[in-house]
This record gives C-alpha cells, sequence and structure tokens, in this order.
C-alpha cells in the first residue's frame, strides 16, 4: 500500500519542447512520447521501503529524499522495478562505471531532462508554471529546509513540487565530451534565490561524487 500511494504515476501526453542551453547558446527540439511521470519527489519513506535507509539530512517521512547521487537514484529505481516484478532500466557494473540505459525497459527510471521541463511547464510556455510563492520552496520561504511534498499548488497537469524544495536528477548526460559522465539535474531547491527556480534552469554534477540536501529525484516510466 505504501509503494502504491507513494509512487502515484500521472500519465503525459505526446508533443515536444525546446531546449537550450545557455552556457553554448545552442537550442534544439525534441519530440515527447507519451509516459508516466511521479506526482512527488521520491519521499523520503518510499525511499526507506526500498532501499531500508534513509540518507537525508532533513529526516521526515514526507519530505523528499535528498542527499542521494545519481547512481543511488538509479540504483533505487532498478530496486523498486524488482519489487514489482518489472525490467531493470539501468545496468549498473560493480565498479559504477559504464552504466547503460535501457530506454525500452518496461521499469522505473529518472525522467530524460526534456521530459522534465515537458512536464514542468505542463503546456505553457513560461519560465514557471505559476507565481513562485504558490508553487515551490525556495530561499525566501523555505525556512533553510526542505519541506512535505505536496504542500505547494501543483501545475496544470497535476505535479507538484517540480519547482523548488529540491532539485532533481535527470537520467541524461550533460554534455560527455566537456563534462565526461555528469548527468543534469533540474528544478531548483529551498536553498536557491528566486532567479534560480525556473522550468529551464539546467545544473549539472558527477553522478557518483555529487550528493547535497537540495538534490532529490523524481521517477518515470514508459507508457505501456
Amino acid at each position: 500500500m505504501l509503494l502504491t500511494f507513494q509512487t502515484h504515476l500521472t500519465p503525459i501526453p505526446a508533443g515536444q519542447i525546446e531546449l537550450r542551453d545557455d552556457r553554448t547558446k545552442q537550442t534544439w527540439t525534441v519530440a515527447i512520447q507519451p509516459f508516466l511521470l511521479a506526482k512527488f519527489p521520491v519521499t523520503q519513506a518510499l525511499y526507506a521501503a526500498v532501499i531500508q535507509q534513509n540518507p537525508s539530512t532533513f529526516p521526515s517521512p514526507q519530505k523528499p529524499v535528498e542527499n542521494v547521487s545519481w547512481v543511488e537514484a538509479a540504483q533505487f529505481c532498478n530496486a523498486l522495478s524488482a519489487q514489482e516484478k518489472l525490467e531493470s532500466c539501468y545496468e549498473i557494473p560493480a565498479n559504477l562505471e559504464n552504466i547503460t540505459f535501457n530506454s525500452q525497459a518496461n521499469g522505473y527510471r529518472l525522467p530524460t531532462e526534456a521530459e522534465w521541463e515537458y512536464a514542468c511547464k505542463a503546456g505553457t510556455t513560461a519560465h514557471r508554471y505559476g507565481e513562485l510563492n504558490e508553487i515551490a520552496w525556495y530561499k525566501e520561504n523555505s525556512a533553510g529546509s526542505t519541506h512535505d511534498v505536496g504542500l505547494k499548488a501543483p501545475n496544470a497537469w497535476g505535479l507538484y513540487d517540480m519547482l523548488g524544495n529540491v532539485w532533481e536528477w535527470c537520467s541524461d548526460i550533460y554534455d560527455e565530451q566537456v563534462y565526461g559522465s555528469y548527468r543534469i539535474i533540474r528544478g531548483g531547491g529551498w536553498a536557491d534565490e528566486a532567479r534560480g527556480i525556473l522550468a529551464t534552469n539546467r545544473r549539472r554534477s558527477h553522478p557518483t561524487a555529487f550528493k547535497i540536501d537540495d538534490l532529490g529525484f523524481r521517477i518515470a516510466r514508459n507508457l505501456a
């Protein structure tokens, strides 16, 4: 019952999204196939139920799990898939190198950054899907901590905390030629100024070494 309640996957319709990298000034368009995305970031309760531990700096069952690396988020997806007898999306060797992703698997995974931004905007073209204080926990209103998921207003597709509270890992490598295996993070967190809480804001970090108290993740699945 816990897992069923906590995962809460929402169908996201097909469409397309234009992405932009402010570092290189490049833009590109990505076609989005229908997929499923969790209404909430993964909570500490859900993470603990699957992994049997809670690494979070701000312990509370309904707060988003944080202080997890990209690899740990991918390992969670595989573990949850195994519990539900689904195919694993990630093949993760013991040395944590040369990780492969099966985009056709039916198990849980991290969203791609194109899926993430498309779902965050939910049919809008603005940098945010609502007034900042109504939709997000950020530096000016967070009181220096994460908050329970789902307390702020959702976007038009019923997704909560897409902006603020915690940044979210995405499945993609950022720029392999320049940054190697660095993965993409999106959405802004409780410690960020308002200018950082944007649907278009792209950051990246190391998939195994980087973990911090304002970075979590949300899960996705292919739509069967």
